[in-house]
């Protein structure tokens, strides 16, 4: 053997098992900024419960009519009827009738369900797919009014006037509607005479209610404006609504077990049960942020008011669907909040404008902000991925809110104080010990959320993540579908 193999030293392998290592805490890759938990008001709630006293709504606003498959194809339950605020007050029997006779129409992209200065006569539902609504502006071009999509509606006030119809109704898409004609609806009333007045009368009390409540479906305050003297001052009052809705805080629990034996002997550098209820409660923050988001008693998603909800126009996320959304929550907008792949494509389509969003700093971290208010990421707001693709495809939502009891927003609701409380509104308790020396620990973390008003809340849905843009050397731009294609 050679000089220069011979062992000359202790090797460091050996060596290494003399000498003091350097550690980490556990590491956790599902932790999030969790923007959301910081950027809420949080409100003491005494007794568990919340109370969100209203004004009353004298007139009920449309709300979506939920389709669902049926054997003999798509339909919906007899009731669903009543979302729609002209048939809200009309007798069971009738809607019972009026429902087996809607019609299944498949009908392609780009035609024309209602025209301008027409009357068709005709209700429509629509169970797939999505149409616009356009009028004519004051120098005669169409305008685009709105944009509606599964379980929106129109056409029900041509049921009943002869006036034609002083809007133009579009496919943008290929759709499936169901049907109903005002022929359909003078057969249900043949079939039940003796309800036609009890038909004619709830619908002139629903258009005599209009003319009564300001746009949000509120009584109108009575009152006198002016210089001319000697005028009969009105009298009024405001109503409060008679069944407020109450919140009761969410409770999220889990049990930490801990043998003694590693606490006692391997309890450093790092406290083991410090570590196992640090981690945990990691997870119960995680989790509590996505309940914030998608429960569906108090979540963000299903508290959104029908009238708060819009669609992307071209499936993107361009600046035009963000300021729309911005002219629905309008008042003290605080932040937006989507996913990061949604905001990565509203960021392509800044880019392709050649407007590229400004940046500013939220709790250490750079975020992009449009018109001033921050588009908050948040994983949260799931991406659906389309037949076993990745979040690379796929749709999602852009929530929009106003925060805070002063400017009746949303607010994050807790009960400090409680026993054992290790943060605002988390305890951990010590359940005892167990026959094999094993230590439980009962952690609870209670929230829940309110939305003080509707238009504290919006949401662009039909989000799609995986459009990119190719520029091309020629000049154009071409959509392509997919990742780095």
């Amino acid at each position: 053997m050679s000089d220069s193999l011979l062992q000359r030293s202790v090797t460091t392998a050996v060596a290494r098992n003399l000498a003091t290592t350097s550690k980490t805490r556990p590491m956790m890759m599902s932790i999030t900024p969790r923007h959301l938990l910081h950027l809420l008001p949080w409100v003491q709630v005494e007794g568990g419960t919340y109370r969100v006293n209203r004004t009353k709504v004298e007139l009920s606003k449309a709300e979506r009519i939920e389709i669902s498959a049926a054997p003999d194809g798509l339909s919906f339950a007899p009731g669903s009827l009543r979302s729609v605020p002209l048939f809200a007050k009309l007798p069971d029997s009738v809607l019972e009738r009026m429902q087996q006779r809607f019609r299944t129409e498949e009908v392609p992209l780009g035609s024309d369900l209602l025209i301008e200065g027409q009357d068709r006569s005709t209700f429509f539902v629509i169970a797939q797919g999505q149409v616009e609504i356009l009028s004519k502006g004051a120098h005669g071009r169409d305008l685009r009014a709105a944009l509606l999509t599964e379980g929106e509606f129109f056409g029900e006030v041509d049921l009943v006037s002869d006036r034609p119809s002083d809007i133009t109704v579009r496919t943008i898409t290929p759709c499936v509607l169901l049907t109903f004609s005002r022929r359909d609806l003078d057969a249900v009333l043949d079939e039940l005479p003796n309800l036609r007045d009890d038909f004619k009368k709830a619908i002139d009390e629903h258009l005599e209610l209009r003319s009564t409540v300001n746009r949000y479906g509120e009584r109108n305050i009575d009152l006198v404006s002016g210089f001319a003297e000697n005028v009969e001052i009105p009298e009024t009052f405001v109503d409060y609504a008679a069944n407020p809705r109450e919140y009761s805080l969410s409770a999220i629990q889990t049990v930490v077990r801990v043998h003694t034996r590693v606490s006692d002997l391997y309890n450093g550098p790092y406290d083991q049960l410090e570590e196992q209820i640090r981690l945990t409660i990691e997870g119960i923050k995680e989790r509590q942020e996505w309940d914030l988001i998608n429960s569906q008693r108090f979540g963000l998603l299903h508290s959104v008011d029908p009238a708060m909800r819009i669609s992307t126009r071209y499936g993107a996320p361009t600046p035009d669907d963000l300021d729309e959304l911005l002219a629905l929550v309008w008042k003290k907008p605080a932040f937006f909040l989507a996913h990061p792949k949604a905001i990565a494509a509203f960021e392509r389509e800044c880019t392709r404008r050649g407007v590229p969003p400004v940046t500013t700093m939220l709790h250490g971290t750079p975020v992009i902000m449009w018109r001033g208010v921050p588009l908050v990421p948040c994983d949260k707001l799931e991406v659906k991925s389309r037949s076993g693709y990745s979040q690379s495809f796929g749709t999602t939502s852009i929530l929009l809110l106003r925060v805070g009891e002063a400017d009746q927003g949303v607010v994050g609701l807790h009960q400090t104080g409680i026993p054992g409380e290790i943060m605002p509104s988390l305890s951990a308790r010590l359940m005892g010990l167990d026959s094999l020396g094993v230590a439980s620990y009962l952690l609870t973390n209670y929230f829940s959320l309110a939305v003080l008003t509707d238009d504290a809340l919006g949401v662009l849905e039909n989000v799609e993540v995986g459009y990119y843009h190719d520029y091309r050397s020629d000049g154009r731009t071409a959509y392509v579908e997919g990742s780095g294609i």
